[in-house]
């Protein structure tokens, strides 16, 4: 696929994604910075270092990046820090710039450190470089708002490892819209270039108040769990049994997955299928091009355990829904769709 520019950029205050067709997946400005990222990125949570075989983990990265995947989303937290082992190892014998790595902070570790104060994220910071085996991070997220920290010290702290060079751009997860303002309209430090907020056809909350704050920011989205938990793939089926070897019935992973015991649910997401099968998607790729169809959102998250699902959800890159069949999913889905706010 050529390289081709689809003007959007930041014009008249709005926040919008540049986006660039590379290899078979798409590429999209992050936020405010000169990052240009996947839009389908390759997460670690529950997977990589923990629920999947490590042969699979390490096929799924390589397929990953095969396609054109280079935005990998990981946490301090996931797999209790084997997630960034895990990929700390797959990745050291590639350059490191070509791949953008994003991590978090905020939960609480096995050293009993947690939250976002300024000890913790000098302390968090440099564990996650150890274990992720680099010396600087693309991305450094604040996994939730700290209640106990206050926001000029988490800020300032940020500020200090962005400008040491040990970080190049920040980001937060699941923040509230009222402190996301107060932390952009703070001055002398920097800014936030991301959000992530959990974000799928299913889960509509940051379309309430985040997305549109975020939108005059300078913010983008990276969006997590975009095919609820594998909900929105079609496996699980009313009145069936849960498929074995699927993430609702694996003891590490499954922890997770109330919704796929949702009857209703489940039987308007198998109403669905009609709708991918005449556009010639599997309903995994229409999850994600519904969720890609949102200009702000600058990458979406996928959690793959097997690289077939990697290769079928990038696939999902550079689809476009048209207002016909997006008007078809809202019908469908009806009052299944929560509007929850940020988890914080």
């Amino acid at each position: 696929m050529s390289e081709q520019t689809i003007p959007s950029a930041f014009s008249c205050g709005m926040a919008r994604t540049l986006t660039v067709s590379v290899g078979s997946v798409r590429r999209r400005q992050l936020g405010s910075s000169d990052l240009q990222v996947s839009e389908i990125s390759l997460g670690s949570w529950l997977t990589y270092g923990g629920g999947v075989e490590r042969d699979r983990a390490e096929a799924c990265v390589a397929k990953a990046f095969e396609i054109g995947i280079d935005f990998i989303d990981t946490a301090n937290v996931y797999s209790r820090g084997q997630a960034e082992v895990f990929l700390g190892e797959v990745l050291a014998d590639r350059p490191r710039d070509s791949y953008i790595l994003a991590t978090k902070l905020f939960w609480p570790m096995a050293d009993g450190g947690h939250g976002l104060s300024r000890e913790q994220v000098f302390t968090q910071l440099d564990a996650s470089l150890r274990r992720l085996r680099t010396d600087h991070i693309d991305l450094y997220q604040c996994h939730r708002y700290d209640w106990n920290t206050p926001l000029e010290e988490t800020m300032e702290a940020l500020t200090e490892v962005v400008r040491q060079g040990k970080v190049r751009y920040i980001g937060f997860s699941e923040w509230p819209v009222d402190k996301i303002r107060q932390a952009q309209a703070m001055a002398g430090v920097e800014h936030f270039v991301s959000s992530q907020p959990q974000y799928s056809m299913i889960w509509r909350g940051p379309e309430r108040d985040v997305i549109p704050a975020s939108r005059e920011l300078g913010i983008s989205q990276i969006v997590w769990s975009p095919l609820a938990q594998g909900v929105l793939t079609g496996k699980y089926e009313p009145g069936e049994a849960l498929p074995e070897g699927t993430r609702a019935t694996s003891n590490s992973m499954g922890r997770f997955m109330e919704r796929a015991l949702d009857h209703t649910l489940l039987e308007r997401v198998q109403q669905l299928r009609p709708v991918a099968d005449e556009l010639g998607l599997s309903m995994a790729q229409l999850a994600l091009a519904w969720v890609l169809r949102e200009p702000n959102v600058a990458s979406a998250i996928i959690g793959a355990s097997r690289p077939e699902q990697v290769e079928d959800n990038a696939a999902a890159s550079g689809v476009e829904l048209s207002e016909e069949t997006l008007a078809r999913i809202d019908e469908i889905l009806g009052d299944s769709v929560e509007w929850e706010g940020p988890a914080s």
